[in-house]
């Protein structure tokens, strides 16, 4: 038998609509008594090229969607996620991204830098909500060519999306956008370190 999650659905549109970007209280304004939770964890770093290999993109952080009955005046300590460090010159690894949470509420981890040559990094997933969900994966860098040929892989899409593309002989690695999603694979030629993974984000829907 199929397993259904049922949510509690309330009308209207939200009054205001929080976005926080570093960690910091929260307090639910007097005239709330609903939040819409959106939590998502730092992206992991994208990898660097070798000689023989391009590496691949980081995966993206996870995300938590919580629908919370608040009292006015409770406070939450919002913790966000900061984005993995990309790897640089010839090594063979780049950093995780950092966790976020809504205090006790609901939380999601980060995603991953890659763990070896060519591979990308796993998403993180959400904790919590009412909704999880996996932030995706970073895509594999090329390492079966050399020089003009290799390819670094693009780093994961989060759940808002704008993630960057890898880098090739001709173009640029591109930074994400998107909180929360994964850094892009380098090509030596161009910039021989993958980017950092973007921060992770807390959006609050406020509703009376």
């Amino acid at each position: 038998m199929a397993r259904v999650i049922q949510t509690p659905i309330f009308g209207g549109a939200p009054r205001r609509v929080t976005t926080i970007l570093g960690s910091s209280t929260y307090t639910v304004p007097d005239d709330i008594s609903v939040l819409r939770i959106f939590c998502t964890a730092g992206g992991g770093g994208g990898g660097s090229h070798n000689t023989d290999d391009a590496q691949g993109g980081g995966g993206a952080g996870g995300t938590a969607i919580k629908l919370l009955n608040v009292t006015p005046g409770t406070q939450y300590y919002c913790t966000i996620g900061g984005g993995g460090a990309g790897g640089s010159g010839n090594t063979n690894g780049s950093a995780q991204g950092s966790a976020s949470s809504f205090g006790s509420v609901c939380s999601a981890t980060g995603g991953s830098g890659v763990p070896t040559w060519g591979a990308g990094g796993r998403g993180g997933v959400g904790s919590g909500g009412d909704l999880n969900l996996y932030g995706s994966d970073g895509h594999t860098g090329n390492i079966d060519g050399s020089g003009n040929s290799e390819a670094g892989g693009n780093g994961g899409d989060s759940y808002w999306n704008g993630a960057g593309s890898g880098g090739t002989h001709w173009r640029q690695r591109q930074d994400p956008q998107g909180w929360g999603c994964g850094g892009s694979g380098s090509h030596a030629t161009t910039a021989n370190n993958g980017t950092n993974g973007k921060q992770g984000a807390i959006v609050i829907e406020e509703y009376q």
